[in-house]
């Protein structure tokens, strides 16, 4: 029985199949038929025709002999007309015939090739449903990855709101713990000068009454004599620097502002308002520049993928040598402590390190997945700290030739600096507006400050308390370290940041900043004052980085057009 079912099945697909095939060329054969048809019935009415010529010729022969040859004669052409008529009738039928055979086969031709065409076809929607089928098969796939990442997701927004909780609430304890303990250490002065005066009391009623030429003038104006008396005066000094630097860090304010800026280190620095030398430092933009902390000697990169040694301490440019190996364009350079080394960031993700006496290459810092900004020495030669676009900050050991710790930042970094001579710690600056302290001996970050736009770079001045920003929205700020504050910001109308590498630097004291502007001026603050100094103009394109010789005062700048120039007096 099941036998028989598959041979039927069998038997109805091959109908079905014949029918379908057969279907588009039913018109040709029924005409095939017609011809046939008409064919065999030409060669019916032929015989019969010959039939009737072979009567006539008889029947002529007959009424010759009876009639006579004229009648006979005319009947006889008038058949042979006839019969030649039906002579081209009958070849044109053949002819006929003979055209449709060639159109049936070449009709045969073309269903053959429509048959391979059709095979082809069926083959490549069996292949197109296949891998329509892998198609979804992998968009189910996605999907379900899709549904856990969004669940995942879910559950660390719910994590990051509950901590962002746990931290409101242990910031109000530290606020609370603080004005606790600003309270306790303002009664603790008071208990500590009341101690005091009745210390100095008894002190002025002893040597009034025993030895009048014992005592001496304390740091507070009192009268103070004995260990004692010392010590209390060591614990009034204690208490009285930490109430003033708990007070300026919980609320600065103008007056602050001013002391924290007044307590910074004078140096005599002459006011650049000349060019003294201008030069074509590249064969295309201008990245960075840097004085050597030792010589006369400026050190520039550019897109041309080279680091340039310039030489100025006869009063004209000297290139002393160019340092290659880089593969693209050289973002920021930087000089260790002694000048001996120089270490370049570039855009090739890796950033190098040259000796600045012989010039070699002695280093190829690679790991990084993304632009190098920015590259500094860490407190020493034989260590480097690099900050990329990928999000990361990485400490390289020059003698390891290793990479030593890599820290994410969570943000493209711009530009770094070090705050200390022993480069534990790390400030840098970021695309996402904040500036992030960090110690490498832990993990995290220790704090961050907020900006209003994205963070171009970052200088220090000569003791490390202050730094300088500058900042996508047009400003550049002054932040004081030891209360992680912004003490003054710098702004004037004509003044723009030209690209998002443009580097800011202090002056040798620290009281004057240089930072150059979109439209080639570069603009010269007082960080004392508040007050713009100078607007030294001689740019035509933008500027992108500018650096103070640290012992002259000469001033260094550089753009987008090639050209380099040396300000002040040479």
């Amino acid at each position: 029985m099941e036998g028989g079912e598959w041979r039927n099945s069998i038997i109805s697909q091959l109908q079905a199949r014949n029918k379908y095939e057969t279907g588009a060329f039913q018109d040709i054969i029924s005409f095939q038929s017609r011809l046939f048809d008409n064919v065999n019935t030409l060669k019916n009415e032929n015989l019969q025709l010959t039939l009737i010529n072979e009567r006539i010729k008889y029947s002529n022969a007959d009424s010759v002999i009876s009639s006579g040859a004229v009648g006979a004669t005319e009947k006889i052409q008038s058949l042979e007309q006839k019969i030649l008529a039906q002579q081209e009738e009958l070849t044109s039928l053949h002819r006929r015939r003979g055209e449709s055979a060639q159109q049936i086969i070449n009709l045969n031709t073309r269903v053959h090739d429509l048959e391979k065409q059709l095979q082809n076809k069926d083959v490549v929607i069996s292949e197109n449903t296949a891998v329509i089928a892998s198609l979804r098969a992998e968009i189910q796939m996605y999907e379900n990855n899709m549904a856990e990442l969004q669940g995942l997701n879910q559950v660390l927004r719910d994590e990051h709101q509950a901590l962002q909780i746990a931290f409101a609430a242990i910031e109000d304890k530290l606020r609370k713990a603080q004005e606790e303990n600003r309270t306790l250490v303002e009664r603790l002065i008071k208990y500590k000068s009341k101690d005091a005066d009745k210390m100095n009391e008894e002190n002025e009623h002893f040597l009034k009454s025993s030895n009048p030429t014992a005592f001496f003038i304390n740091t507070f104006g009192r009268v103070s004599f004995g260990k004692k008396s010392d010590k209390v005066r060591k614990e009034l000094e204690e208490a009285a620097r930490e109430s003033g630097s708990r007070s300026s860090a919980d609320s600065p304010g103008s007056s602050s502002e001013d002391k924290t800026i007044d307590a910074m280190p004078y140096f005599a620095t002459v006011l650049p308002t000349k060019v003294a030398l201008k030069f074509d430092a590249h064969d295309g933009e201008v990245n960075a520049v840097k004085w050597s902390p030792t010589d006369r000697i400026v050190a520039t990169g550019g897109a041309d993928r080279k680091v340039k040694l310039w030489d100025v301490s006869k009063s004209v440019i000297e290139n002393k040598g160019n340092l290659v190996g880089s593969n693209a364009g050289v973002m920021s350079v930087d000089f260790d402590s002694t000048g001996t080394y120089i270490v370049g960031a570039s855009n090739d993700f890796a950033s190098r390190v040259w000796t600045v006496a012989d010039q070699r290459l002695r280093h190829s810092l690679t790991g990084h997945s993304g632009k190098v900004m920015a590259a500094k020495f860490l407190g020493e030669s034989t260590k480097v700290i690099t900050g990329s676009h990928d999000r990361t900050l990485k400490i390289w050991d020059l003698r390891s030739k290793s990479c030593t710790e890599t820290k994410f930042v969570g943000s493209s970094c711009n530009d770094l600096v070090t705050s200390d001579g022993a480069g534990s710690t790390i400030i840098s600056g970021h695309f996402d507006k904040t500036i992030r302290f960090w110690d490498i001996r832990t993990e995290m970050s220790g704090n961050h400050i907020m900006l209003q736009g994205k963070v171009t770079s970052l200088d220090l001045n000569r003791d490390s308390n202050y730094l300088l920003a500058c900042v996508r929205d047009d400003t550049i700020q002054l932040i004081d370290l030891r209360m992680n504050t912004i003490v003054r910001s710098f702004s004037h109308e004509s003044f723009k940041v030209g690209c998002d590498w443009s580097r800011a630097a202090f002056g040798p004291g620290g009281r004057l900043l240089a930072v150059g502007s979109a439209d080639g001026a570069v603009f010269v603050w007082n960080t004392h004052s508040g007050r713009l100094e100078v607007i030294l103009k001689d740019h035509s394109l933008a500027v992108t980085a500018v650096s103070w010789h640290p012992q002259s005062g000469l001033l260094a700048s550089v753009d987008r057009g090639k050209r380099a120039l040396i300000w002040g007096d040479l």
